[in-house]
């Protein structure tokens, strides 16, 4: 067996051991509650032994966690820990789901995380941030032939089936808050909608957003909220208003492209490139991936 205090290298993990620390003290807890809890389900009340009694875990917290930050074949890491490959998964399926749940980090404020969509809008109005919102598509496998709702996941841009994940960032593109992911068909503005970014844009006047064209209905729908680049100029329009309208649209890109950057940062984890495995556990890992990055925030 590989000595397993070497899979926690940054090679392996992806993050620091600081940050690795940093998590395991965090979640820890969380953890703990939900073994309890699942284990007085199943008893159907108290404990009946001290604490301490009974079979221990074949993988400690630190083990999960690790091998969930790990990109490797759920096999190999069973051969790895000397458990079984079923013990993996189910390790793996416990610690995504509690990365997923943390939350991004805000900038300079440790200990605070925006979950939720209301929470990004009411951080970014008590603060005067300017928000930045675009989406990012994930090949993801095909649905089998037969079963409804394939069409749902064909990308009108890419042609290939993706899931498409919004993301909002800050001016210094760091990671403020992703979506649940939705089929890769649906359109950016549509995401957006069934998030309720509507209803967080009547909440919260204060607050801007930057978008691309492809957000031109949220625009009609909240001029002076969400900003979206001014259009092109038609071929009879004199030269002096197209170059004052390319120049406004460079601005606006140059103001943008931050977004651009997160998106990059989530990119650089394989799992992201091209998702193999199944689409519903999609969603909880880019959550949780995001989390990590957006970490970066509070360590810099």
């Amino acid at each position: 067996m590989v000595k397993r205090s070497v899979l926690t290298h940054r090679v392996f993990t992806g993050i620091s051991r600081r940050h690795l620390a940093c998590l395991v003290e965090e979640l820890a807890g969380q953890w703990q509650a939900g073994v309890e809890g699942r284990r007085h389900a199943a008893r159907g009340g108290s404990r009946r032994r001290a604490a301490g009694a009974g079979a221990r875990h074949q993988l400690v917290f630190v083990d999960r966690l690790t091998a969930t930050l790990i990109h490797l074949p759920h096999a190999v890491l069973a051969l790895v820990y000397g458990v079984d490959r079923s013990t993996i998964t189910r390790a793996i399926g416990e610690i995504r789901t509690l990365l997923a749940e943390r939350g991004c980090a805000v900038p300079d404020t440790p200990g605070l995380r925006l979950r939720t969509l209301p929470d990004v809008f009411a951080y970014a109005q008590a603060e005067g941030v300017e928000l930045r919102l675009d989406a990012t598509e994930i090949q993801v496998r095909r649905p089998p032939a037969g079963r409804g709702g394939r069409r749902a996941f064909v990308s009108g841009k890419k042609k290939q089936n993706t899931m498409k994940a919004s993301v909002i960032a800050d001016h210094q593109g760091r990671t403020l808050w992703v979506d649940a992911l939705r089929p890769g068909r649906m359109h950016d503005a549509t995401a957006a909608r069934n998030e309720g970014i509507g209803i967080c844009f009547r909440r919260y006047r204060n607050v801007e957003v930057l978008l691309d064209d492809g957000y031109l209905g949220l625009r009609r729908d909240h001029p002076g909220q969400a900003v979206t680049p001014p259009r092109k100029g038609n071929k009879i329009s004199p030269p002096e208003v197209l170059e004052a309208r390319r120049r406004a649209r460079h601005r606006h890109s140059s103001k943008r492209i931050t977004v651009e950057h997160a998106l990059a940062d989530h990119k650089r984890w394989k799992q992201l490139t091209r998702w193999t495995r199944r689409r519903d556990r999609l969603p909880a890992t880019y959550q949780a991936i995001a989390g990590l990055v957006s970490d970066r925030t509070i360590e810099a």
